[in-house]
């Protein structure tokens, strides 16, 4: 220290330069201490000459001197060395192009900027741009959906009623929570990074504010019961018109409206009001089951009364195509023999009409003026089958009719018509035909 502080006295006028008057160069004192400027330039020197093949010497080589190769102390380059120069310029240069190399993930794009303005966007896949400064890119997820809420934060429960209030056009208040998902249109990564400042932040704005528009056109009942699907399409043509027209690059995927109610005030009257649309819904329901159940009933009536009289039209046609049939050959038969076709034909008349009727057989020649009919269990007989009505009612007959007559009526002899030559046997029915 006082050796340097006799080089580097303050009081010393020629204070760096040596003594006095400066003809001497300042000496380093011996000792420890700094290594010397020269000598630090001069390692640097001999370093850099051996880099590149060059045999240095010691000794010179500082800024005023120099080594025997002269050049002020500079290291000359060996022959070679612009080939090697040459060949580090091709490697940086090849560095420097293979920056421009970049791999765009699936679902993401990106976007080009030259010196600051758009030029390109990239698909996915392997890609190439200019390096940087010249050129430079940005990633941009065009396959993410994204979510945000209006009216609540994370639950209904965690309401913000001043998005979620709004107005009908009746003058009511509804408080309405919708969810709002959307992301960006294939080409419209650049208007999404370069045409809007927040267009997130537009997103909830341009939705909030057709969600108001819409609901201010609607009264209060439909936004509340039927017309939420309605409300939410006409929201998202609305929102989606308005991003477009601000070019955020913004699609809306889905606006789906999570709860819409009235105020907590006159919540317990409109819960009332609910019921009665759910009774009517209710009621409306079960008529829509019994015409169900009725119509079909009634249309299969219909069928089967349609089947029925096409049915009896084709047996009505039948039988008058037979009796036709029948008459026909009746009369072809008629002509060939009248009488015994007149009276077969009363014969089978008689046999219709008699076999359906209760009959009773009179003898008016043997009976006198007293008769007693049964007509009491004549009728019940009548009622009876077929099979049995007439030996019943006959018998009943001739037991009344023998009760009734006088004991001389009983032994009189039955008076028998002799028939008379040539003439035929006479019955009770004569044949109006034969007259």
């Amino acid at each position: 220290m006082r050796q340097m502080s006799k080089i580097y006295n303050l009081n010393d006028p020629g204070w760096g330069r040596g003594n006095n008057n400066g003809s001497e160069p300042p000496r380093r004192p011996k000792g420890d201490g700094p290594p010397d400027l020269d000598e630090v330039w001069r390692d640097f020197n001999n370093r850099l000459g051996s880099l590149f093949g060059r045999k240095t010497k010691r000794g010179g080589g500082g800024f005023g001197g120099g080594d025997n190769s002269g050049g002020g102390g500079l290291p000359q380059l060996p022959k070679s060395s612009p080939k090697m120069v040459g060949a580090l310029v091709v490697v940086a240069v090849g560095l420097w192009l293979a920056s421009g190399f970049l791999i765009v993930q699936e679902g993401q794009v990106a976007v080009v900027t030259k010196f600051g303005k758009y030029t390109k966007t990239l698909p996915p896949g392997l890609q190439w741009r200019l390096p940087y400064p010249i050129e430079n890119h940005q990633m941009v997820n065009i396959s993410q959906l994204r979510t945000f809420e209006v009216g609540f934060r994370g639950t209904a429960r965690n309401k913000v009623l001043p998005e979620s209030l709004m107005l009908t056009t009746d003058e009511n208040i509804v408080d309405l929570q919708f969810v709002v998902q959307y992301r960006l249109n294939p080409t419209g990564a650049p208007d999404y990074l370069f045409k809007t400042s927040q267009p997130d932040e537009s997103v909830r704005q341009a939705s909030e504010t057709a969600m108001r528009e819409i609901v201010g056109k609607k009264p209060m009942d439909f936004v509340l019961y039927s017309g939420r699907t309605e409300v939410a399409n006409e929201v998202q043509t609305l929102a989606q018109s308005i991003l477009d027209r601000y070019q955020t690059g913004i699609q809306i995927s889905t606006v789906a409206i999570q709860n819409v109610q009235p105020p907590e005030q006159v919540q317990a009257a409109f819960d009332d009001a609910v019921k009665a649309g759910q009774d009517r819904e209710r009621q409306i329901n079960e008529g829509n089951a019994y015409s169900n159940k009725v119509l079909p009933e009634a249309q299969g009536q219909v069928a089967r009364m349609v089947q029925e009289a096409e049915g009896y039209r084709a047996t009505v046609i039948g039988d008058a195509q037979g009796d036709t049939a029948r008459f026909a050959s009746v009369e072809t038969e008629f002509a060939k023999a009248p009488a015994i076709t007149r009276e077969r034909m009363y014969l089978s008349t008689m046999q219709e009409i008699l076999e359906n009727s209760s009959k009773v057989m009179i003898d008016s020649q043997a009976s006198n003026n007293m008769l007693y009919l049964p007509l009491d269990k004549i009728m019940q007989q009548a009622a009876s089958p077929r099979g049995s009505s007439s030996a019943s009612v006959e018998s009943t007959t001739g037991a009344a009719a023998a009760a009734t007559l006088p004991s001389k009526a009983a032994s009189t002899p039955a008076k028998t018509r002799t028939p008379a030559a040539g003439g035929s046997t006479n019955s009770l029915l004569t044949s109006p035909y034969s007259r």
